[in-house]
């Protein structure tokens, strides 16, 4: 649907008539303060745009989330913006990670400064994403609640009110522009983000679907202390009837995830410590001596997609685009994979830098990703439980090739950490476009520290003339290696445009391509 389609007037929560107009515009309005919202309205204000956020949730309420592991590939687009090497010192660096029976991955064998898994829970993740995006100048509203939509071709109109419940701390978390009495206001934006969940009130205005199914009922997770914890930070097993899955915060407290085939219950079933034991002891043959818990609940893991990630000036990410199984800890990371593809995007056509069609890309680049972790994911819990000979025998056979045979074994770690995403690549353009750009050497620091700048990065070989004077869309830099091959690295660190040899023209045509504008030559 192209840019400024209105949204289609089946829509399930339109706004009342009786809503005043919209009293201030945005450039962009990100609903949802999840990971992925916060990353994107981070980046967007970094890039000098003008965020506002809205949550439901009061401000001094926590996220009781699940996400537990940070992959490879989140730790490259967290160090292009500053701050991977801050939440490493927060979190346990795991070298194996369990998928199914004995089939282990590696993350050891990655080419990436981290060749690791980091176990860390998704408030750290959180903490620090929201403190760059106050500092970066977001405006949040706490305690909102997003209520209807309205796009036309200059903007989104959204409604919004206080949500039951949402005044938090020093009453500063409702917003502005919701009435006290309960009652809407709209505001306005040249774009929205629905970051908000799985049940995405955004996605629901659309009058998108959410086609999918459940895939795993009856999962207990809970937070407790450990009178005899395990001698790594992260604890992972599957049985044909159970699984257990324990990790450290680092402060004392684990994360237990697990499942037990012979106590299938609904969501709204009470769960307690005497299941979280039994689950955990069928699973890893302990409990590890747990007690306290702060809090225990029950859910169901689900597999859907929305068939769109984009509806005119409103975009879907994160949850409110794709859900999964847990398998893998591959959520909160696809969600932040979408949002460092999105937010660059959305900024270079906010600049006027780019044509409205480069925000086509994200939906054309991240639903076959989206696609392929709700494949992966889900075969990856399908063979751990296992609930038959066929499959546990199959299970066997994929775990000893996954361990035996190296090719199997990288592709399985590359799919799993990120780090093997690839974009489609024009027909005829050089092998490397779309690929992911390693953290190249260069004669001054590395390539993600120059992708801070969020900007395009020119990557020359060393020593050769530049061909082109500076300007504010790409930054040119030399390899420290010895070389002829030139590349163009977008801000997500993907690789726009590659060349083995001196080829100017081509070098002009990809930075018009990308940038919107013609580089004068030096000279």
């Amino acid at each position: 649907m192209a840019a400024g389609t209105p949204i289609p007037p089946h829509s399930p929560t339109p706004g009342p008539p009786s809503v005043p107009r919209a009293e201030g515009t945005a450039d962009v309005l990100v609903v949802g303060a999840g990971p992925t919202g916060l990353l994107i309205a981070g980046d967007l204000a970094a890039a000098g745009h003008d965020v506002t956020l809205v949550e439901r949730r009061a401000a001094s309420v926590g996220n009781l989330t699940r996400a537990l592991v940070v992959h490879a590939r989140t730790l490259e687009y967290l160090d292009a913006r500053g701050l991977a090497d801050e939440l490493v010192s927060r979190g346990h660096r795991v070298r194996e990670l369990r998928l199914f029976g004995h089939a282990t991955i590696r993350p050891t064998r990655l080419a990436s400064r981290f060749p690791y898994v980091l176990v860390i829970g998704q408030y750290e993740v959180e903490r620090l994403l929201e403190r760059r995006a106050r500092e970066a100048g977001v405006t949040f509203r706490y305690g909102t609640e997003v209520t209807g939509l309205r796009q036309d071709g200059g903007g989104v109109e959204a409604d919004v009110r206080p949500a039951p419940g949402g005044r938090g701390r020093s009453g500063a978390t409702v917003s502005d522009a919701a009435r006290e009495d309960g009652s809407a206001r709209t505001v306005r934006a040249r774009y929205l983000i629905g970051a908000d969940g799985v049940h995405s009130t955004v996605r629901g205005c659309l009058g998108l679907p959410f086609p999918g199914t459940s895939v795993i009922r009856s999962i207990v997770l809970a937070d407790v202390r450990l009178a005899e914890p395990p001698t790594t930070p992260f604890e992972l097993n599957a049985i044909d009837n159970a699984f257990a899955l324990v990790g450290s915060f680092g402060d004392g407290w684990y994360r237990v995830m697990g499942w037990n085939r012979d106590r299938q219950l609904p969501d709204s079933a009470p769960a307690d410590l005497a299941e979280v034991r039994d689950f955990t002891r069928l699973a890893l043959g302990t409990d590890f001596g747990m007690h306290s818990p702060r809090w225990i609940s029950r859910f169901h893991s689900d597999e859907r997609q929305a068939p769109h990630y984009r509806v005119g000036r409103v975009f879907l990410a994160g949850d409110a685009a794709h859900v999964h199984s847990p398998a893998g800890g591959m959520g909160m990371n696809t969600g932040l994979q979408d949002a460092a593809n999105l937010s660059w995007k959305l900024s270079a056509v906010l600049r006027r830098h780019a044509p409205t069609a480069l925000l086509d890309t994200y939906e054309r680049e991240r639903h076959p990703v989206g696609t392929m972790v709700l494949r992966t994911s889900g075969s990856l819990l399908r063979l751990a439980l296992a609930g038959n000979a066929p499959l546990r025998a199959l299970r066997s056979a994929a775990a000893e090739v996954v361990n035996r045979v190296g090719p199997v074994s990288d592709r399985a770690v590359r799919t799993v950490s990120g780090i093997g995403i690839s974009y489609p690549r024009p027909r005829g353009a050089h092998p490397l476009v779309g690929r992911r750009a390693p953290d190249l050497a260069l004669t001054s620091g590395r390539l993600y520290e120059a992708l801070r700048q969020g900007r395009f990065v020119l990557v020359r070989p060393t020593g050769s003339p530049g061909p082109y004077g500076a300007d504010d869309h790409v930054l040119t830099v030399e390899s420290a290696r010895n070389g002829r091959r030139t590349l163009l690295i977008r801000p997500d660190g993907h690789i726009a445009w590659a060349s083995d040899e001196p080829d100017p023209d081509g070098l002009r045509r990809a930075l018009e391509q990308w940038t919107g504008r013609r580089p004068a030559p030096v000279g």
